[in-house]
């Protein structure tokens, strides 16, 4: 990418025109860098916390697939190496008890993903199931003896009506496809096939799987064993009505020897994450009183073994816990974020929360989402990935007894010739009302602030989620041809308490409208930005917005609308999720309150729309579903608003999921702002 040789001069200063997508300048980062990016994930800290197995996950070129993994490093960052690598994917590494064994999940022989255990000492590895489904959330016994996992189990449901039958060499149509479950599309799962999750427990070193739930009801993980062996811990929704009520959950307790469940938890609203203390006299949770609100705050728990004397241990603390996990027996780590950021803190059983790290990130490559995983082991070591805004994930430690560190630098060789954006903090007051707002600016690299440069405002999906000073490539990709970059967490996003959050309660979109518009004119003022050359995009709950915003004002000069939601009444019942949406985001359903749908929905403004409007959305998204897309691209096309629908195959909710999608999302957006660049003159 180049610069253009040729400046324009206006009264306001000068203008730097936006480097064209073609354009090829060799320090910038450009879209077939994003094969290049590597990111840790999963880590776990073994027990003795001399060593971090974690997966390690690139973008393969040939696949278009992202490859994981499995490297290991000493904690003090020594003898990083590869430990399961190649062309199949290796995933979930988790240290037995003694920490001589190292459980993962891969397909490497064919077929569906199967448990293998690999001795640390001899590299020697064994097959230990041979599953029809992949399993999930592994977790070994106390005494390494067995390792407990979850799997889905198909039904076979009796056909609804037997055909004749067809005579020989016949070619009939397909037969038809019966669904009668609530739940039976998924986005990035497609189609559902009849059947549950359920707890499952093998020998560790080889054996038959022993199913240890029943019934017409998913069994989800975490899996945590009591000390003795005897039992584990589960999340499930039993309820005769569970599969309307998509938000109930608790915890149970499943006997290893007979299969007798106990619940544990029984209050309205969800309670899930269990995790038997190392001594197993207590047991730690999440969950929250559910109100019906479309944001509550996850609270940590505490109760006895039988489920007694529940306590919340964070009830003081207004911000979400996202995980938790035992650092000894008198003491947990947390997961939060907090403004943007997402911290790891210690949480005594008296409440008070000791803020220990405060860089979790990077593991969601394509826009600047809070992110990050850990592990601790019993004696408070800490494992995590930590990530910069010029950087995703690395792996990171932070020892009982000592400072954190970070262990690995996995994109230092892509980015040491790369000059990216630089990653600003800005706030402002809402014009709504006086709130202060949160964001972060990008600024191109070469930056010149005596000149004038385009600005993307980047919105984020969610709504009830947090953008931060994370890596980003779509951010640094908009940065790397011209433009500033403006994102920010206007009001309903997270991290900024339960107050800020529920602002947008039956009020969405909203006043976050002028919490954005604010922002854009506090970058004005900073007089960089050229206020004719405003452009906007956004997906998902970002989608929604930047179609309010085009009905709201005409100050952008192009605009990209992804995934987004048009016509609330249509996504209310077209939803993967439908048996959320219109308890949580609505009062009543769409048919008995369609006024209150309509007004919010941005189809309700598109008799106002005139400017260019280009929209983005995966073929196979099943969660703002293509007629969404559908409606509003074709009521630009009546009222002659330019419009373009751009479709991407196969494509779930999360276009950016293979590696060439985001690379396609992020030309097409570039291609359409180029179009109206220049006074909002097309190009």
């Amino acid at each position: 990418m180049r610069m253009f040789a040729a400046v324009v001069l206006v009264a306001a200063g000068v203008v730097a025109a936006p480097v064209a997508a073609d354009d090829h300048l060799p320090n910038r980062l450009e879209t077939i860098d994003v094969f290049e990016l590597e990111y840790a994930a999963d880590p776990q800290m073994s027990p003795d916390g001399a060593s971090v197995a974690y997966v390690r996950r690139t973008n393969d070129i040939m696949t278009d697939r992202t490859r994981s993994n499995i490297w290991i490093a000493a904690a003090d960052g020594s003898d990083h190496r590869p430990l399961l690598s190649g062309k199949a994917n290796y995933t979930s590494p988790r240290w037995s008890p003694d920490g001589g064994r190292l459980a993962y999940v891969s397909a490497v022989e064919g077929g569906k993903p199967q448990l293998f255990v690999r001795w640390m000492d001899t590299g020697q590895t064994a097959l230990v199931t041979n599953l029809t489904e992949a399993p999930g959330d592994l977790a070994w016994s106390p005494d390494g003896r067995a390792l407990a996992f979850t799997m889905f189990v198909a039904d076979k449901p009796a056909p609804m009506a037997s055909p004749p039958a067809k005579p020989d060499g016949a070619e009939w149509a397909p037969a038809p496809i019966v669904i009668e479950q609530v739940s039976y599309r998924f986005d990035g799962q497609g189609y559902l096939d009849p059947g549950r999750r359920h707890v499952f427990t093998a020998p560790a070193d080889g054996g038959s799987p022993r199913q240890l739930t029943s019934g017409d009801f998913d069994h989800d993980g975490p899996l945590s064993w009591a000390p003795d062996g005897a039992a584990l811990l589960f999340t499930a929704n039993r309820n005769d009505d569970w599969e309307r009520d998509p938000v109930e959950s608790d915890v149970w307790r499943v006997a290893i020897a007979d299969k007798t469940l106990t619940r544990l938890t029984t209050r309205d609203g969800p309670d899930y994450g269990a995790r038997v203390s190392p001594d197993g006299a207590r047991i730690a949770y999440l969950g929250f009183d559910d109100k019906r609100m479309g944001h509550h705050n996850t609270r940590l728990y505490v109760m006895n073994a039988d489920g007694s004397g529940r306590k919340a241990l964070t009830g003081d603390l207004d911000r979400s816990i996202e995980d938790a996990a035992w650092a000894g027996d008198d003491a947990l780590i947390v997961r939060y974020d907090q403004r943007g950021r997402t911290y790891l803190a210690r949480v005594g059983l008296d409440g008070e929360v000791e803020p220990l790290v405060r860089d979790l990130g990077g593991t969601t490559l394509g826009r600047p989402y809070t992110s990050g995983d850990f592990s601790a082991n019993a004696k408070g070591d800490i494992a995590y990935t930590t990530a910069r805004a010029t950087r995703p994930a690395d792996l990171a430690v932070r020892l009982a007894d000592g400072e954190a560190m970070r262990v690995t630098q996995l994109n230092d060789d892509l980015f040491q010739d790369k000059e990216l954006a630089s990653i600003e903090r800005i706030t402002w007051e809402s014009s709504a009302d006086g709130r202060e707002i949160e964001g972060w600016i990008a600024t191109p690299p070469g930056f010149d602030p005596d000149k004038q440069y385009p600005l993307i405002l980047e919105i984020h999906g969610g709504p009830f989620a947090a953008y931060g000073p994370q890596f980003s490539a779509e951010v640094q990709l908009f940065a790397a041809a011209g433009y500033v970059v403006l994102y920010a967490n206007p009001r309903g996003s997270t991290s900024y308490g339960d107050e800020f959050a529920n602002l947008i309660h039956h009020n969405y979109p909203g006043e976050d409208y002028d919490d954005l518009m604010s922002g854009v004119d506090a970058v004005i003022e900073r007089g960089f930005v050229d206020p004719d050359q405003l452009f906007v995009t956004g997906g998902s709950g970002g989608g929604v917005l930047t179609s309010w915003i085009v009905g709201k004002t005409d100050r952008f000069a192009a605009a990209v609308v992804a995934k987004p939601v048009i016509n609330w009444t249509s996504f209310a019942l077209t939803a993967d999720a439908y048996t959320f949406f219109h308890q949580y985001w609505f009062e009543n359903p769409p048919w008995e309150d369609p006024d209150a749908y309509w007004a919010r929905s941005p189809l309700s403004l598109v008799g106002n729309v005139t400017t260019p409007t280009m929209l983005l959305t995966g073929e196979a998204d099943y969660r703002t579903p293509m007629s969404e897309t559908e409606q509003y691209y074709q009521a630009l096309q009546l009222r002659d608003v330019d419009t373009a629908m751009v479709r991407i195959p196969e494509a779930p909710h999360g276009i950016a999921g293979r590696p060439s999608n985001l690379i396609a999302k992020v030309d097409h957006i570039l291609a359409w702002f180029e179009r109206y660049r220049d006074d909002g003159e097309e190009s």
